[in-house]
């Protein structure tokens, strides 16, 4: 009986921890705008589209900055026919292939026969071919978990070679008609790291940690199976796999990592698109002095003109600098749509828009995760 109570005693008091714990990092995750749920971050924004839309005269003119993608790659856009476009410059590319909506063992077949084909081994990368924010992504590292991803999984999909090292996101313009394009923001993408201490459950350290702690309700759903082991003295543990800020990645501003070299091979592999004139590329690579002088890098995904300078997450800018940047890449969006306007090029309309978001947020209800 006394050793039931102190179990009830413990049991209780971790409780109350976690309760406490899980209410410090609500406060903290609310006085951190990089945390900020989209209906509270974004109003200014799209008080500054608006405002776009009466000076150019076109609420979507934006969507003509990309001609070559539908709406520009506003919602929905097909990641792989996006990474057809770019067959030219295939030596940045991994290689990937579009496994369409069909019977799941007619999927995994195909699936299997492809990395026999081009003698992948695990692991690989299963993602929506229709998807945002990180959505449906997932690290297949066994046959089991491809069978599984590809049973319960009913849209179309990519399967893409995995590529180790570190990862980038590169944010492009040119505008029609110039010569050269630039690089307007580079983003440094890094996964979480939690040192063990041999004492501590991994909840525990997530809970202490001052960053992760804001995200703790991701990062213990992320690793529900290990949340209760200790990991051993200096033991690193990696919290998530997938550079994506709302699933847990740190963004940091890599504008130092801008060189003459890395704006000459993004430039050259962006005019290889014929018809792309503005967005971000995701990169892998094997180390930043790759990156630096680019070389060994592949283009994991390019994203449209929805896709943000994603440097803004960084915990050292401000909210007023976050904006900053925001309204100046918007800004570019409708100035270049206003130069292919005037060459022809007919902006997607609003209820085109609409349509689109409806059909991405139909499709998105039954991406896993």
């Amino acid at each position: 009986m006394e050793l039931d109570s102190v179990q009830q005693r413990r049991s209780s008091g971790g409780a109350l921890s976690r309760a406490l714990s899980g209410l410090f990092g609500w406060l903290k995750r609310w006085s951190r705008w990089e945390f900020w749920p989209p209906y509270l971050f974004y109003p200014p924004v799209v008080a500054y589209i608006a405002y776009l839309g009466i000076r150019f005269r076109s609420w979507t003119l934006f969507t003509a900055a990309n001609p070559a993608i539908p709406a520009g790659g506003f919602v929905g856009e097909s990641k792989h026919q996006i990474l057809e476009q770019l067959k030219n410059a295939a030596q940045w590319l991994p290689c990937s292939t579009l496994l369409a909506c069909g019977v799941p063992s007619q999927r995994l077949a195909e699936a299997e026969e492809f990395m026999r084909r081009h003698g992948l081994q695990f692991p690989v990368v299963l993602k929506p071919d229709a998807g945002q924010r990180g959505s449906g992504v997932a690290i297949v590292r066994s046959p089991e978990q491809l069978c599984e991803y590809l049973t319960h999984s009913s849209f179309p999909a990519i399967l893409q070679e995995y590529v180790p090292g570190e990862e980038y996101g590169v944010f492009y313009y040119r505008y029609p008609g110039s010569e050269r394009g630039r690089v307007f923001s580079v983003t440094e993408k890094r996964m979480p790291v939690l040192l063990g201490d041999g004492k501590r459950t991994l909840e525990e350290l997530i809970l202490a940690d001052d960053r992760a702690v804001c995200m703790s309700d991701f990062y213990l759903r992320k690793n529900s199976e290990r949340i209760q082991e200790v990991p051993a003295a200096g033991e690193s543990v990696q919290l998530v796999e997938i550079g994506t800020h709302c699933r847990g990645a740190i963004f940091l501003d890599g504008g130092e990592t801008i060189t003459p070299d890395l704006e000459e091979v993004i430039d050259r592999i962006a005019k290889t698109f014929d018809g792309f004139f503005f967005g971000r590329f995701d990169i892998r690579v094997p180390s930043r002095q790759d990156f630096r002088a680019g070389r060994n890098m592949k283009i994991v995904e390019l994203n449209g003109v929805t896709s943000e300078a994603t440097h803004i997450y960084d915990p050292k800018l401000s909210l007023f600098d976050a904006y900053r940047v925001l309204f100046q890449q918007w800004r570019i969006a409708f100035e270049i749509g206003d130069i292919n306007r005037a060459r022809g090029i007919r902006p997607a309309s609003v209820a085109e828009l609409v349509d689109a978001a409806r059909e991405y947020g139909r499709l998105a209800q039954s991406h896993p995760g």
